[in-house]
């Protein structure tokens, strides 16, 4: 797997895991609802077809979540995105700076 997945895939994780921890009042483990959305988002992640290419999924002309699980990232999203900044300032700038691509195509098959 590309470098730049891995990070999308930690970035991810760290911001189910403040959303488990600050709303569902989890330690140390994620709840069952936010670990299945994990392992939703890494799957998703590993099948995109943009891969290295990609922009972030909320800028993606593609949605590959199923609805419910979409909903659920963007509440993620929409709370951990402003608090990686002070807790993972490095994985919140990869993350920006990967918002700012333009969209891409898929990746060619060598």
């Amino acid at each position: 797997m590309h470098p730049r997945m891995k990070r999308e895939q930690k970035t991810v994780a760290c911001m189910i895991s403040f959303y488990c921890r600050d709303h569902h009042q989890s330690r140390g483990e994620l709840c069952r609802d936010c670990r299945e959305l994990a392992e939703y988002a890494r799957y998703r992640l590993e099948k995109c077809p943009f891969q290295e290419n990609k922009t972030t999924c909320g800028n993606c002309r593609i949605h590959c979540y199923k609805p419910g699980m979409r909903e659920k990232i963007r509440a993620v999203m929409r709370y951990a995105g402003p608090r990686m900044v002070g807790r993972h300032p490095l994985l919140a700038l990869g993350h920006m700076i990967d918002g700012l691509r333009k969209e891409a195509g898929p990746r060619k098959k060598s």
